[in-house]
């Protein structure tokens, strides 16, 4: 018997070791390793296109943002495969090796002339029409690399956040404590890798070749999955539990299906599991009074409950799942805007650099790497938010994460607001610059620093930091056991809808504006007025933030309403 004791305890021990801060050390490395190739390319992509494969600034513009889209909706993707089949740490190897053969296509693709179009160097952006032309054949195995790129890293993104996540206890107060913090740490390792990919795959890519470039993105990948398989012993592993999806279903089915029943007047007038937790283990949660006509998926049958049907009983928990997903939809939507401006700064702004003078301290900097800025300052401010800003605020407020989530999203809302009319500023003084020194038809580079641009970008940089940590905690804490995949890609298909957004406000805007946009030429288009435009839509966009935060109710503010009654 004592063996017995002795063998249970030791068993207990080697699962306590599982998890914690060691295991997120790996996904830490991971995830840097996998932002590398991810951001370096995002920022340096539009220039291949335009310059390698011989597209149209807008073509470029429209291609780099709708591939960036579909690998953020993609993530939905990735989530549901989470949840549904694979744990996260199997959807990672997967996901993963899906990345690693799309970027060694696009490195074959580079490699070889004969799969690209003949380069078109040293003519005007005017006269681009006269460049050979990418073919079918061509134009198709790019997007055959870039898309198994957008599946890979948007699964990656699904489940490397989660699966970090899950190796602390929600259940255990102390160690749930140290989500938010965890997600501030990913976040600076994402932007650790970033700041690496904006400045030496950005060198390897303009400098060096493309073939360097899309090579070194295909080993860095690699690595990444291998290290993270590396620490497998160390991970808490969750087991799928069945399709979020599909349970969703079944509300609605059944709501609709026992819409005449009478209301009950107590609780036993519902389906819930006995005990803590129900079958998949995920946690009981009680019932609210939002979205009430889906409790009706809950009630118990007096008569024919025999033949209700399996996509008729729903428990308690699973409506409230149900009410969670509807409730954080609007904050999806009123963060949508924010990404739509976040993809000028890829597009647009590096053009922008393109006709500015990039020296700094003697060294030519290439545009592609002036996103490095607002990544220095997260990399700079982050570790201070998570170990200053955030017990001070604790001490006021009394709240672990310093502010609330959404509070943090609120904040920032605003400073992309701002950073839009200072890009707005900025561009207006550059194309002062232009006109001065009579430059307006000259490829530049311009009499003006790139270090102006800067500005937009880290009052952006500190947006983007407040906004996508904020994201990610909010929709990890309110989703329930069974969907923290799906329910943290709604961060990614936040940004997804963004870039596509941003393709559709360029043609719009271009088309009824009479061609701000469209002359392949900033010195003559009118880039300034359609910053200005957007930072007056993000006005109204944080409007309606606000009357979708107010409205939205914590998942544990439920809780304890329906305790103290």
């Amino acid at each position: 018997m004592g063996d017995l004791l002795v063998e249970l305890g030791t068993k207990n021990k080697q699962r306590t070791r599982r998890g914690g801060r060691r295991a997120t050390l790996f996904v830490f490395v991971t995830n840097g390793l996998e932002s590398i190739p991810f951001i370096g390319n995002a920022v340096s992509l539009f220039v291949y296109f335009y310059g390698s494969m011989n597209f149209s600034l807008t073509k470029s513009a429209t291609m780099l943002t709708n591939y960036m889209g579909s690998t953020f909706l993609l993530s939905l993707f990735g989530g549901f495969v989470c949840d549904t089949f694979l744990s996260r740490f199997k959807s990672c190897v997967l996901f993963g090796s899906l990345e690693v053969l799309g970027y060694a296509v696009l490195a074959t693709q580079a490699f070889s002339k004969h799969l690209r179009p003949l380069p078109c160097k040293d003519v005007s952006p005017l006269l681009m029409n006269q460049c050979e032309k990418a073919d079918s054949g061509q134009v198709a195995m790019l997007y055959l690399g870039l898309y198994l790129v957008a599946l890979g890293a948007g699964g990656m993104k699904a489940a490397v956040p989660s699966m970090g996540a899950d190796q602390y206890d929600e259940k255990d107060p102390e160690e749930a404590e140290k989500i938010p913090t965890y997600f501030n740490w990913l976040f600076f390792s994402f932007v650790s890798g970033a700041i690496l990919g904006c400045t030496f795959l950005v060198w390897l890519n303009t400098d060096q070749g493309w073939k360097w470039g899309f090579g070194v993105s295909t080993v860095s990948v690699l690595a990444a999955v291998l290290f993270l398989c590396s620490g497998v012993s160390f991970y808490r592993h969750n087991d799928p539990k069945g399709s979020p999806l599909t349970r969703i279903a079944q509300v609605f089915v059944a709501a609709f299906r026992n819409r005449n029943l009478p209301h009950p007047e107590t609780a036993e007038g519902f389906h819930e599991i006995s005990g803590d937790k129900d079958e998949t283990e995920t946690e009981i949660l009680q019932r609210t009074d939002q979205f009430m006509f889906l409790d009706r998926a809950a009630m118990i049958r007096t008569t024919n409950s025999s033949n209700a049907g399996p996509s008729l009983v729903c428990t308690v928990t699973q409506v409230e799942e149900t009410k969670i997903i509807l409730r954080m939809l609007p904050i999806v939507v009123s963060t949508i805007f924010l990404n739509t401006c976040l993809a000028q700064h890829q597009t647009f702004a590096l053009q922008q650099a393109n006709t500015m003078d990039r020296k700094v301290l003697g060294i030519q900097v290439p545009a592609s790497s002036i996103p490095v800025i607002p990544l220095f300052f997260m990399f700079l401010i982050m570790p201070l938010y998570d170990r200053i800003c955030v017990p001070a605020l604790k001490k006021l407020t009394g709240i672990p994460t310093g502010i609330r989530h959404l509070q943090r999203i609120g904040v920032g809302l605003v400073l992309s607001t701002i950073a839009m009319v200072v890009a707005g500023y900025v561009e207006t003084r550059r194309k002062h610059v232009a006109v001065k020194h009579n430059m307006v038809d000259s490829p530049g580079p311009l009499p003006m620093s790139v270090l102006w641009l800067g500005i937009q970008y880290g009052i952006f940089g500190m947006a983007d930091m407040f906004t996508m940590v904020g994201l990610l905690n909010f929709f990890y804490s309110e989703s329930s056991a069974g969907m923290k995949s799906l329910g943290t890609s709604l961060t990614w298909s936040s940004t997804s809808i963004g870039y596509f957004l941003s393709t559709v406000i360029v043609n719009v805007v271009d088309d009824v504006s009479g061609g701000w946009l469209s002359s392949n030429n900033l010195n003559r288009d009118k880039l300034n007025h359609f910053y200005y435009l957007l930072a007056a839509l993000n006005v109204l966009n944080f409007g309606f933030y606000l009357l979708c935060s107010s409205w939205y109710r914590y998942k544990d503010e439920g809780v304890k309403e329906n305790e103290s009654a």
